[in-house]
């Protein structure tokens, strides 16, 4: 029987916390000190299955580790962390700020309003703030304000000002690619690949027929993949099952022959071995886990 939407979301885990997700909403808003404080500054590498982040620097210098890249952020910026990118902060004493966590039913929900052209969390980057910054400042304040009320509304109200957000972002993403730095037409092939995996990866779809069936070669969809996601075409696609299995394992009762047979392998040993190669332990030890 076909689980219920509600019923895969995961267990989302913020950093340096062994607890499930701490409220009912697909996001989570805090100050950037409140937890950085806590670890003297300091953010150990780390990465997050299907949770989006948008990190705020209001004030004072952020240090920012992502896929073994590193960058210096002393002037208001906002940093894109998509899922699975390994990533690690060290701030300042008198940093200010926010960091914005998102759960991907939310994100899926807000990016199909917005279109694939402005795909805010296609890959991670910085976005300087410069003359929006008494904007964003108002807009992440009243995002942490109205998340921590119990007004009437709050989750529509919420939702809106993530989406304005998510908007801005959007609009940089644009920018970028007027400007050159983002190929117009790799992130169009991009979005349409994404699209495939999400409709496919249950029948294990070549990446052969996926690159063809958007137009182009093999080769050029691994190099959009790596230049655009840190990835290639074929891990995207692994990503994504193990997600699905994650989910499945953590909110549902299936067997791990019933989960094998639900994503498209045939044989469940196989399937097993799969899920130890990308997650590092068995299907039943992470269910265990969990």
């Amino acid at each position: 029987m076909t689980q219920p939407v509600a019923s895969r979301i995961p267990v989302f885990k913020l950093y340096g916390e062994g607890l499930a997700w701490p409220t009912p909403d697909l996001l989570h808003c805090e100050t950037i000190p409140k937890r950085s404080r806590l670890h003297h500054w300091e953010i150990q590498p780390h990465r997050h299955a299907d949770l989006y982040q948008l990190l705020y620097v209001h004030r004072g210098q952020a240090q920012i580790d992502i896929e073994g890249q590193r960058q210096l952020i002393t002037r208001s910026a906002v940093q894109v962390v998509p899922p699975l990118c390994v990533h690690g902060f060290h701030f300042s004493e008198d940093i200010d700020g926010y960091v914005l966590t998102l759960a991907a039913p939310l994100v899926s929900q807000l990016q199909a309003q917005m279109g694939p052209a402005m795909a805010v969390f296609a890959r991670p980057a910085s976005y300087p703030v410069s003359a929006d910054r008494a904007y964003l400042n108002r807009l992440f304040s009243a995002i942490q304000l109205e998340y921590q009320s119990d007004q009437p509304a709050r989750d529509v109200l919420l939702h809106a000002l993530v989406g304005a957000a998510l908007v801005w972002v959007g609009r940089q993403v644009l920018k970028g690619r007027a400007a050159g730095q983002i190929p117009g037409r790799s992130q169009a092939y991009l979005s349409q690949f994404m699209q495939r995996v999400e409709r496919d990866f249950r029948s294990h779809g070549s990446v052969e027929v996926m690159a063809h069936g958007i137009g182009i070669s093999v080769a050029h969809l691994n190099s959009i993949c790596r230049e655009l996601a840190g990835q290639s075409a074929l891990q995207i696609i692994h990503q994504r099952q193990l997600l699905e299995a994650k989910r499945c394992l953590i909110y549902t009762n299936m067997t791990v022959a019933q989960l094998a047979e639900t994503l498209g392998f045939g044989d469940p040993a196989y399937f097993s071995r799969f899920f130890r190669r990308l997650a590092g332990v068995s299907p039943s030890a992470f269910r265990e886990a969990g």
